[in-house]
C-alpha cells in the first residue's frame, strides 16, 4: 500500500520572530517534513523545542547571523545532508537531505538579486544570475529522485505576476531572469509542480509586499516559491496546494507556504 509524504516550502522572513504562526500552520497542516528558507538565525539558537513539542525530531540546520538561512524540519528521519555554496560567498543559502526512501529533498533560497536589474549598476544582480547558474551546472549532475523547492526569487510565466507588462523591468520578472530559471529548469526536466495542479493561467500568488496597506484588496502578487521534481517523480506528486490564508495571520511573512502531497 502506497503512503503519502507531504512536504512544505515556506521562506518565513525570521523564523524566531514568526514562531507562532509556524506552530499553527505545523498543528494546522501537519506536513510531514517543512523547508524553511529566511530563518535569520544561527544554529545554536535556532528554536528547535517547539518543532520537537510537535513531532518534529528530525533538524537538519544551515544558519547565519541576522541574514538568509535555511532549514528542513522533519516527522521522518532525513540524513546525509549537503550544503552547497551556489553564492559562492559562504551565504546560507541551500541544504540538501536524504529521505528514507532515496529521494534527495533540496531547500534552497535565491538571492532576490537588489532593486536594477542591470549586473554593471547592481552587482547583487550579477550574482543572482550567477547563482542560477551554478545549480543548472548542478542540475547536469544529479542520480537520484529529487525535489527541489523553496524560494527562487523568479516569478516565470507571464501569469505568476499580477501584471508582467508593469513588472517586465522589475527583479523577479525581468527577461532575463525568466530565461535563466528556464535553462535550470531544462537542464534536469524539472517538473514545476504547482502548475500541474493549478495550470496556466490561473492565478497562483505565493508572495505579497508589506508595502500594500491591504494585500489582499490590490492583490499584487507574484508567484516567487516553487516546488520542481525530476520527471522519475512526477506521477508521484498527487497534490499541490498555496496556503493564502497565512498572508493574513498575526504578524504574517511576505511570503505563504506551499505544500506538495506525494506517495511513496
Amino acid at each position: 500500500m502506497s503512503k503519502s509524504l507531504k512536504i512544505a516550502s515556506w521562506n518565513i522572513n525570521s523564523v524566531r520572530a514568526r514562531i507562532e504562526i509556524v506552530e499553527k500552520f505545523l498543528r494546522e497542516e501537519a506536513p510531514d517534513v517543512l523547508c524553511l528558507q529566511e530563518t535569520k538565525v544561527v544554529d545554536n539558537v535556532f528554536p528547535e523545542g517547539i518543532f520537537r513539542q510537535l513531532g518534529y525530531n528530525h533538524i537538519m540546520l544551515h544558519g547565519q547571523p541576522m541574514h538568509h538561512g535555511v532549514a528542513t524540519i522533519s516527522r521522518i528521519p532525513i540524513s546525509k545532508d549537503d550544503r552547497l555554496d551556489w553564492q559562492a560567498n559562504g551565504e546560507a543559502r541551500h541544504l540538501g537531505v536524504a529521505l528514507p526512501n532515496g529521494w534527495r529533498l533540496e531547500n534552497v533560497y535565491v538571492p532576490a538579486g537588489g532593486e536594477v536589474p542591470d549586473i554593471e549598476e547592481n552587482p547583487k544582480f550579477g550574482q543572482k544570475l550567477d547563482f542560477l547558474g551554478r545549480m543548472i551546472e548542478w542540475s547536469g549532475t544529479l542520480e537520484h529522485p529529487t525535489i527541489l523547492t523553496g524560494d527562487f526569487n523568479v516569478a516565470p510565466l507571464e501569469c505568476d505576476v499580477w501584471s508582467s507588462k508593469q513588472l517586465r523591468n522589475v527583479v523577479s520578472h525581468t527577461p532575463i531572469e525568466r530565461e535563466t530559471l528556464g535553462k535550470l529548469q531544462d537542464a534536469a526536466g524539472w517538473v514545476d509542480v504547482a502548475r500541474e495542479f493549478i495550470p496556466a493561467p490561473e492565478r497562483c500568488f505565493t508572495w505579497w509586499s508589506y508595502r500594500a496597506r491591504d494585500w489582499a484588496a490590490s492583490d499584487r502578487g507574484r508567484r516567487l516559491d516553487h516546488m520542481w521534481v525530476t520527471p522519475d517523480l512526477k506521477a508521484h506528486a498527487v497534490g499541490h496546494k498555496v496556503h493564502e490564508p497565512c498572508r493574513s495571520w498575526a504578524r504574517p511573512s511576505d511570503h505563504v507556504p506551499i505544500v506538495t502531497e506525494f506517495t511513496i
